[in-house]
C-alpha cells in the first residue's frame, strides 16, 4: 500500500467510527477515544514495516499497539479500508488473516488458526461482514461478504455470502434473510430419547411379571 493509500484507508476507518459508533459525536472525538482507530492507523505503518522486511521493528509496535488498545493485530494480517473495531478489548487478528473492506469487529473477536494447518492458518473476511463481540472464527476458510457472525460463536468451517451464523460449534440459520431449511426441523435430545427408552424397558418388564403373575395362579 502506497502512501496516498494509506492515507485514504484512514480517512475511510475514522468515517466508519462516526457511521457505526452514535456515542462518537464528530471526527475530532473519534481520532481522540477510539482505541480500534488507534489500532488500525498503528496497524498501517507496521504492516508497511512488515512489507518492507523490517519484521522485528514491525512485531514491536504492533505488542505496543496491543499494550496501549487491547487489541492484538498482527503486522502480517492484511486489512482493508472502512473497517471499525468497537469496543476493541480482547480483539486478536492473526499474521495470515485478511479482512475485506467494511467490515465491522466487535470485543474479544478471535480471527486465528487451530494449529493444524501450515501457511494459510487464518480466515479471509470478505466485505462488508459483522462480527459480534466474543465470536471466534477459526481456520484458513471464507466467510462470505454481508455475512453476520452472533456473539460468541466459534466458526470452523466456510460461511457463504450474506449469511448467519450462531451457536458453538457455529452453523448457518439464514441466509440472505431466509430461514435454512434444515434447521425447521427439530434436533434430537438424547436426554428424552434416554427417557423414552427405560420407560418402554419398564412397560415390557412389567408385562413379564403380569404373565408370570397370572401363569403362577392358574
Amino acid at each position: 500500500m502506497n502512501r496516498s493509500s494509506a492515507f485514504k484507508a484512514v480517512g475511510r476507518d475514522l468515517n466508519a467510527v462516526l457511521l457505526h459508533d452514535p456515542a462518537t459525536k464528530n471526527k475530532f472525538e473519534a481520532a481522540l477515544c477510539s482505541s480500534g482507530f488507534h489500532a488500525l492507523v498503528m496497524y498501517r505503518f507496521f504492516h508497511f514495516l512488515h512489507v518492507h522486511r523490517y519484521f522485528l521493528l514491525a512485531r514491536f509496535l504492533s505488542t505496543l499497539t496491543r499494550f496501549f488498545t487491547g487489541i492484538e493485530i498482527h503486522p502480517g494480517a492484511t486489512i482493508g479500508h472502512g473497517v471499525f473495531i468497537d469496543h476493541g478489548s480482547g480483539v486478536v487478528i492473526g499474521e495470515t488473516a485478511v479482512v475485506g473492506n467494511n467490515v465491522i469487529i466487535y470485543q474479544g473477536v478471535t480471527l486465528g488458526g487451530t494449529g493444524k494447518d501450515k501457511g494459510k492458518r487464518h480466515p479471509t473476511i470478505e466485505d462488508g461482514v459483522m462480527i459480534c463481540s466474543g465470536a471466534k472464527v477459526l481456520g484458513p476458510f471464507t466467510v462470505g461478504s454481508g455475512s453476520k457472525i452472533g456473539a460468541g460463536s466459534i466458526v470452523l468451517a466456510e460461511v457463504p455470502p450474506n449469511a448467519t451464523v450462531v451457536g458453538v460449534p457455529g452453523r448457518v440459520v439464514r441466509i440472505a434473510g431466509k430461514r435454512v431449511d434444515d434447521l425447521d426441523q427439530e434436533l434430537p435430545d438424547p436426554v428424552e430419547d434416554e427417557i423414552a427408552s427405560l420407560t418402554q424397558r419398564m412397560r415390557e418388564l412389567e408385562a413379564k411379571i403380569e404373565n408370570s403373575e397370572n401363569k403362577n395362579n392358574k
